[in-house]
């Protein structure tokens, strides 16, 4: 009687559920028990479907809790308030997992498939946090499939025209009687690190000898620029792999698709970060007109399946991954290729079996990896490129490379070995150039630091949060100094146990909600000084025109754009949330529209790929953790076209935290610069730049106590 009591009373029902919600914590505290099982797998490099679902769930249900709590307006107190900070801390450690694997964010899209995996899992959440879940319209049921651990694969229907249009690929045995000689000399040797080792001792500019075009290769009136013709120009004498390079803003993109026209490397697919989807498809129509273009967009369904350049973002490849490797490629473009760096994650593993399918097909298929920024932290950085290439495999150089360094007459053990190694690879089709080297009229960039001083209860609070931490990192370091047998005790501060008490406080950021560590104290550095850095961009747009504004967190956007509102500035806003007619709707009202004086941008969502050049300045209001990226940004406006010089105001946060991490990240500025530009400066080492940061903080303290560094 009381099972049917309940029932037929299920207001009732969830009345009782509602208390124990609140005893156990309730949604909140459960995302926070996910969101930090998600963090200590990518952490440790484990690219596992279950970790990308629970990602993608907990993103969701945090939006939902947000949007449910500002929606009742009975919900105002304080309680509402804490409620809000919750699911802030839980959306942090999203965005800081995501900026380790930013594959992840093509999970947040508006086009990303919710699988039934996740939408089970949704469903097992919110039930354990005791809140009903309606059930879902009973589906048909659907053909039995092959289990896959990857995201379900969809064939669109225009792509089923055109294979039903013609089944029969025209047969290609070039690959087959294209035959390489077996390695004789390096037999055995392992050549892979020797190769990047190379590159790591630096030597001349690495670029590969290319020719002079010529005028009658042309058949439009194209306004290239000499570097980028000479490119062409190599495409259409016969070689086919380039890694290109170019400094950001030399103009690779049109570079890949007129050599993709040069080639007659059609189809030709072309893997982009989501951002620049639509950009892409722009230049296209642009420089290869008579070649139609078309994006892939979620599961296809406006494709046009008979284009000749087939435009998919990273995020969704894996799903077409099964009728592209079908479709007869003739070429593939990689841009922002620094994206396939880690081997072991999802989307290199589709971008490196679609081009091996490929090369498998075809003797010489046409294959440019793009990227301004090839190296962020490691010489390593290359491998997955050079594999994407087919100059390489898992474990040592393949084909034409092995020819070359057999040809060379030595092994890795002889004297003149790595240079030679080094100009071999480079051969295969390393094309790098500066600006300072081929854009002359372009006109110099800078960056000037603005030190801002905080007001004094955010700075307070800012320095007793370093000071909590440093006390915390103290504590380890005298453990560990303690547990030390006597006699090994160093004079004054020991630096390598520094430097590992750092690092075991990198690895570990300590679960505890009121535990601060680098990630949140960056974080809380950005909030304060997210006014002042508005302020300062709102005064440039009054001065001196357009402004582009760049920031890594969700909320110091926020307080930025409601600084111009207040102000009456009209901004756009370039976010990683949106969709990509509604970011190019923004994109298009701040080039064109006079009265647009900002654009706010996400580091991570426009950082990359946009061309945004009607702006000579430039705001960072938050610091990256790499040289690379923050390059990155300020070259969306430093570009062939700009006539301005170009300013790029890095707001420091005064006596703090922010001024050691600027410092080291322009000591890493010089990666790029050895290992390809032949710069003369040392190779800094590639330990991260949060250890850096803690490492000093660490040593700071050490030296408040009285114990000095070594003289």
């Amino acid at each position: 009687m009381a099972r049917g009591a309940q029932r037929q009373n299920p207001t009732r029902s969830r009345a009782r559920r509602r208390p124990r919600r609140r005893e156990d914590g309730g949604i909140i505290a459960l995302l926070a028990k996910v969101v930090r099982e998600v963090e200590s797998a990518v952490q440790r490099g484990l690219d596992l479907p279950s970790t990308r679902t629970k990602f993608q769930v907990v993103a969701l249900l945090v939006r939902e809790e947000r949007a449910r709590l500002k929606a009742v307006e009975a919900k105002t107190g304080s309680r509402g308030a804490e409620d809000l900070k919750r699911l802030d801390g839980v959306a942090t450690i999203l965005a800081t997992t995501a900026a380790r694997d930013t594959s992840l964010l093509g999970l947040l899209a508006d086009d990303a498939v919710i699988s039934d995996r996740a939408r089970s899992l949704r469903r097992e959440l919110l039930e354990s946090a005791g809140i009903e879940v309606p059930d879902e319209p009973a589906k048909a049921p659907e053909p039995a499939a092959p289990r896959e651990d990857r995201q379900r694969r969809v064939v669109p229907v225009s792509v089923e025209s055109r294979q039903l249009a013609n089944p029969f690929l025209e047969p290609d045995y070039s690959a087959v009687a294209k035959r390489t000689a077996k390695p004789r000399r390096l037999v055995g040797w392992e050549l892979i690190e020797p190769l990047m080792k190379s590159f790591a001792e630096g030597g001349s500019l690495a670029c590969m000898d290319l020719p002079q075009p010529g005028a009658s290769r042309m058949t439009r009136d194209l306004d290239l620029m000499p570097h980028q013709a000479r490119l062409v120009a190599s495409a259409a004498e016969g070689h086919r792999s380039f890694l290109i390079a170019d400094e950001p803003g030399l103009g690779k993109t049109a570079q890949a698709l007129l050599a993709a026209q040069a080639a007659n490397a059609y189809p030709l697919l072309v893997v982009v970060p989501n951002v620049v989807k639509m950009n892409w498809a722009r230049e296209a129509e642009l420089w290869t007109p008579n070649h139609p273009a078309t994006v892939v967009h979620g599961d296809g369904e406006r494709i046009d399946g008979f284009a000749d350049i087939i435009i998919v973002n990273y995020e969704v490849l894996d799903r077409h991954a099964g009728w592209l490797q079908e479709l007869g490629l003739r070429g593939m473009v990689v841009d922002e290729a620094h994206y396939i760096k880690n081997r072991r994650s999802q989307r290199s593993q589709n971008v490196l079996h679609l081009s091996e399918r490929i090369r498998t097909r075809i003797a010489d298929p046409l294959l440019i990896a793009l990227t301004g920024t090839p190296l962020i932290n490691d010489i390593e950085d290359f491998r997955a490129i050079w594999q994407f290439l087919g100059w390489v495999d898992e474990t040592n150089p393949i084909g034409e490379l092995m020819e070359s360094l057999e040809a060379i007459g030595l092994t890795p053990a002889d004297r003149g070995f790595s240079p030679a190694a080094r100009a071999a690879v480079i051969n295969r089709g390393i094309v790098r150039r500066r600006k300072m080297d081929v854009a002359a009229d372009l006109p110099a960039r800078r960056v000037a630091d603005v030190p801002v001083e905080i007001d004094d209860a955010a700075a307070r609070s800012i320095r007793a949060a370093e000071q909590k931490l440093a006390d915390r990192l103290l504590t380890r370091y005298e453990r560990a100094l303690a547990a030390k047998p006597a006699g090994e005790a160093a004079e004054g501060i020991d630096h390598a146990l520094v430097r590992q008490v750092a690092a075991q406080e990198r690895a570990s950021k300590s679960t505890k909600k009121s535990t601060e560590n680098v990630f949140t104290m960056t974080r809380r550095i950005g909030q304060a000084k997210a006014g002042l850095a508005a302020d300062y961009a709102a005064q440039l747009a009054r001065s001196a025109g357009k402004v582009v504004f760049f920031a890594k967190h969700i909320d110091v956007m926020d307080i930025a754009e409601e600084t111009f509102a207040k102000q009456g500035i009209r901004y756009a806003s370039i976010r990683g949330d949106q969709t990509a007619s509604a970011r190019q709707k923004h994109i298009d009202a701040f080039t064109n529209d006079p009265n647009v004086s900002i654009a706010v941008c996400s580091l991570t969502a426009a950082g990359v790929g946009l061309n945004l050049q009607v702006a000579s300045n430039m705001v960072l209001a938050e610091l990256s953790w790499t040289d690379a990226e923050q390059t990155q940004a300020i070259d969306r406006i430093h570009r062939i076209g700009q006539e301005e010089p170009v300013t790029a105001w890095r707001i420091i946060a005064a006596q703090t935290l922010d001024t050691r991490i600027a410092e080291l990240i322009d000591a890493k500025a010089g990666l790029a610069a050895r290992a390809l530009d032949g710069a003369e400066q040392e190779l800094p080492d590639s330990a991260d730049v949060q250890l850096e940061a803690l490492v000093t903080l660490l040593e700071a303290a050490l030296e408040e106590r009285g114990i000095r560094q070594e003289p």
